[in-house]
């Protein structure tokens, strides 16, 4: 549906929500402008998804190669190290091509993009404050806020840069840290802890709950940890950090218990804080909650009309994929096309550890606590032919079905690449399907997939 006059558009943040909003309003018809301050692609391109999964790539690729042996094939004679500096220029330019090719398909479609700061004078009109100096006044039937949000810093741990850096600050090192501290066991500290690792630094993990991975699967993030433990990783449970202290020649890392954690290095990953502080958002009459979050409803709407938020900065779920589909359902709302609510139900999820955890729809913790009622089967990955083929050791697949009608309610996939395994398990909950479509349909032989498969069949003689 085609909006049925040309309406301005306004979006504030060059990031997943407001790059795939600003393509959408431009298709129906909207005239668009994107004020951006970094680079379209947002955090997500430039300094945390694209950069951190490269970063975490070049370590699966050292890892492998110390599994050469289990092949049967000797590497011995080889010299292998990391050169971390040539390490982070790719990294770095993989993301500048990436928010390039953003770039180049937003302009060309016909939007405006504007490189400042976008700041709300009224619901309807947004001050510009650009890079290079001077300022405009935009007027806009629609202001969509997309402004992301920053690593969260302790007055007793601030990052210099140096020796105490956040997650956006690491590819500025030159050479691999001797011994680094990782604060912060959630899915940053535990991906980009394993990368460390496996790039050659030896890594202390500070986690202040008793398993790492709190928000996941906990028969999945018992796997990891195990994997850590046997990879060297040093992992502190029921361990929370107190204050980080630059010393003489590293950092000293102080927990609340009084214990003392010495490194070269310390990454600080204790979560995020919404960027949306000082751009004009509650004298418009936009509500923040608590947090500083921006409050939406499901059609991305703030409680000021005309004015709409998608991403980070709205604290709904901290995924690209779940910012760029607000962003996109903010649009088809405000300019009038056919729009469904946001469905968190069926969003799938990934920790690029290795292996990965991949998950979508109910939760062992529903099932357990008797929220949802489901029959579960879980089918390790050790009895998976190509599995052993390619020496894989830990990971499993989890099917929840409907007990009775058999349909599939969600699923857990531990495995290298299970961001890919995920999908037909995905496909099968947004659409109903039942444990029978899942196990009726063909599998490669040998493939991880065949273990989707089997775990239906499984499940299908539970059902029984």
């Amino acid at each position: 549906m085609i909006a049925r006059q040309a309406s301005s558009v306004v979006v504030i943040g060059g990031g997943p929500g407001g790059y795939e909003a600003a393509l959408v309003a431009r298709r129906l018809g909207a005239q668009v402008t994107v004020v951006d301050s970094d680079g379209l692609g947002g955090s997500c391109v430039l300094t945390d998804c694209v950069p951190s999964k490269s970063l975490i790539s070049t370590a699966h690729v050292v890892r492998r190669m110390s599994a050469a042996t289990e092949h049967g094939v000797d590497i011995s004679s080889l010299s292998a190290g990391t050169d971390l500096r040539a390490v982070n220029e790719r990294i770095l330019a993989l993301a500048a091509a990436q928010s390039a090719d953003i770039t180049q398909r937003v302009t060309s479609d016909g939007i405006r993009v504007c490189r400042g700061t976008g700041r709300l004078l009224s619901p309807s009109r947004v001050q510009v404050d650009f890079s290079d100096g001077g300022s405009e006044d935009l007027e806009a039937d629609v202001i969509l806020v997309a402004t992301g949000a920053t690593p969260r810093v302790m007055a007793t741990a601030r990052p210099d840069g140096e020796r105490i850096l956040t997650w956006t600050q690491i590819y500025a090192l030159d050479r691999v840290p001797e011994k680094l501290v990782v604060v912060g066991s959630g899915v940053t500290g535990a991906e980009l802890a394993q990368a460390y690792l496996g790039l050659g630094s030896q890594v202390t993990l500070v986690s202040s709950r008793d398993q790492v991975l709190p928000g996941e699967d906990s028969d999945a993030a018992k796997v990891i940890e195990d994997v850590f433990k046997r990879e060297g990783m040093q992992v502190l449970s029921r361990s929370r950090m107190s204050a980080v202290e630059r010393t003489s020649d590293g950092v000293l890392v102080r927990l609340e218990d009084g214990r003392t954690v010495e490194g070269s290095h310390a990454l600080l990953a204790v979560g995020s804080v919404p960027n949306t502080r000082g751009i004009g958002l509650e004298p418009a009459g936009v509500l923040l909650g608590p947090g500083g979050h921006i409050q939406v409803d499901g059609v991305s709407r703030t409680s000021v009309r005309g004015v709409y938020a998608a991403g980070d900065c709205t604290g709904v779920f901290p995924l690209a994929s779940v910012a760029a589909m607000q962003g996109r359902i903010a649009m088809w709302h405000a300019l009038g096309d056919a729009v469904t609510p946001l469905h968190l139900d069926v969003v799938s999820a990934n920790v690029f550890t290795d292996p990965e955890i991949a998950n979508v729809g109910v939760t062992q913790k529903q099932v357990d606590s008797g929220e949802v009622q489901a029959r579960v089967v879980t089918l390790p990955l050790a009895t998976n032919a190509r599995a052993k083929m390619d020496s894989i050791h830990d990971g499993f697949v989890k099917i929840f079905a409907r007990p009775g009608q058999g349909t599939v309610l969600g699923g857990v996939v531990v495995a290298p690449r299970a961001s890919e395994l995920i999908y037909p398990i995905t496909i099968a909950v947004e659409n109903g399907l039942t444990v029978d479509h899942l196990s009726n349909a063909y599998t490669i032989y040998p493939s991880i997939s065949g273990s989707i498969g089997e775990a239906a069949r499984r499940l299908h003689s539970a059902l029984r």
